[in-house]
């Protein structure tokens, strides 16, 4: 966004006897000294940590609000707001009065002058740390990262994505689609697009396709971002590129058409209503890439898997609930046709054709009129043979192996509030599990997957088996 505070809060002159020595990626919060998510401030150039540490920019943004009551603030002290502040990590800008990214800069271009002197200080702490990786690297048997498992070691050639603020949804989702084959080959074996040459040669470009198409753009570098993926690098992926693109052309977002996301996610609900005056029955069909599942409210106590106290929540649980006979209360009164005039009714959900991949989304956020808050109740899911075919409108005329589902991808909200906490995501690759927190990758097991409390859940539908005959 063009954010209108940068001439009042874009003081500082890129110098670097004002910066903490070292790398920016790893400068410390002057609060907290933890060096995770470092963000400096524009005004004054000091660091604190993120939001999602210990939150202490933001608080150093709050406490520069508070009225002076004991002082008579000068002309100078009324301008200056420590609104802005920069990702020391992807040299992203973000406003707190504003609260979104800020992509202009000042008449002076002090913004993009900090951004290159970051950049700067990064690569000379890069250069004078290369020689002691190069003497790690050469040491090394293997050219990825190796971690211990069970006692022995396990070759970990995944790539963790960096944070560019407030963007660790997209990173968990990502994380996510880079595990299902049937999406992510699609992309993967698109053949790579050179950049544009004559003018803009040499120049940083997000439309790398064509000049014009947007849409061939967001596919070209999400392509690159799929590959990146599992490419080894020891470095986290920067998603920049695909988030700059996505940013700009999200307004001309429509599924209208068939896709490569509608022909692998994409399904058919039959939604059946019936009027309880006249009887008068109404079909009508819905396509959809996920279904959202109210979690039920006799299960939004049970918050841990091992809690003692109550029946434990299941997806089928929520699956019943979401295809049960439903009673639609007043405020949903549907119009009959045959009555001409709103009346009571039932409404049921079957499904008519199940996707190739199952996208299943807990509602475990909660809005009533006065308040919002999360169902932190735990959800229990299977690993493998999730079986839908109770559920289909016409079961009979389904294979037996067409209706089981195994899990793929979980992606996890941390956190109590609605606006705030952190996402994180589990997903399964050449039959080993990982764990993505944003830059971070590392391997777990299926216990620790199966005790996540779900906000997402990704299920590949299981192939038959070779040689198995259609009845």
């Amino acid at each position: 966004m063009e954010c209108p505070h940068l001439g009042s809060s874009v003081c500082i002159v890129p110098d670097s006897a004002k910066f903490p020595q070292g790398s920016p990626s790893s400068w410390c919060c002057s609060v907290c000294r933890s060096n995770k998510s470092p963000w400096v401030c524009l005004t004054c150039s000091s660091v604190h940590c993120g939001r999602y540490v210990n939150g202490h920019a933001k608080k150093h943004y709050e406490d520069a609000q508070i009225p002076m009551t004991n002082h008579k603030k000068t002309e100078k002290q009324e301008k200056v707001q420590h609104t802005v502040c920069m990702d020391c990590s992807s040299y992203s800008t973000y406003c707190y009065r504003c609260d979104d990214f800020v992509v202009n800069d000042t008449k002076l271009g002090l913004v993009q002058k900090v951004r290159e002197h970051l950049q700067n200080l990064e690569n000379s702490a890069f250069t004078s740390d290369r020689h002691r990786k190069r003497k790690l690297l050469e040491n090394s048997t293997l050219n990825s990262k190796l971690l211990k498992v069970n006692g022995s070691n396990a070759a970990l050639c995944a790539t963790g994505l960096r944070n560019l603020g407030n963007t660790c949804f997209m990173n968990a989702i990502l994380q996510s689609l880079s595990n299902i084959q049937q999406f992510c080959c699609y992309f993967k074996e698109l053949p790579a697009v050179e950049l544009r040459n004559g003018k803009t040669a040499g120049r940083r470009t997000y439309h790398t396709r064509s000049q014009g198409d947007n849409n061939v753009s967001l596919v070209e570098e999400f392509r690159k971002t799929l590959c990146a993926l599992w490419q080894g690098n020891q470095t986290a992926f920067s998603p920049e590129s695909l988030f700059y693109v996505v940013w700009k052309i999200m307004p001309n977002f429509r599924n209208g058409a068939s896709t490569v996301v509608t022909a692998i996610f994409g399904g058919i609900l039959q939604n059946e209503v019936n009027c309880l005056i006249c009887g008068t029955e109404s079909r009508k069909f819905d396509p959809f890439l996920d279904l959202s599942l109210d979690i039920p409210s006799q299960f939004r106590n049970k918050r841990t898997k091992n809690q003692e106290s109550g029946p434990m929540c299941t997806l089928r649980d929520c699956l019943r609930s979401f295809t049960d006979l439903e009673e639609l209360d007043e405020t949903e009164l549907y119009m009959c046709h045959k009555c001409k005039k709103k009346q009571k009714s039932t409404k049921k959900f079957w499904i008519q054709k199940l996707p190739k991949v199952l996208c299943l989304h807990l509602k475990r956020f909660h809005w009533t009129a006065y308040l919002r808050n999360k169902v932190d109740t735990y959800v229990e899911f299977p690993l493998r043979g999730l079986d839908m075919k109770c559920y289909l409108l016409e079961p009979e005329n389904s294979g037996p192996e067409s209706c089981l589902y195994d899990l793929v991808a979980v992606v996890v909200h941390h956190g109590s509030g609605v606006g705030s906490g952190h996402y994180t995501a589990y997903a399964a690759h050449e039959g080993r599990w990982f764990h993505f927190n944003d830059s971070t990758v590392t391997l777990t097991d299926e216990e620790t997957v199966g005790k996540a409390k779900a906000y997402i859940l990704f299920y590949v539908e299981r192939q038959a088996k070779p040689g198995a005959e259609k009845l």
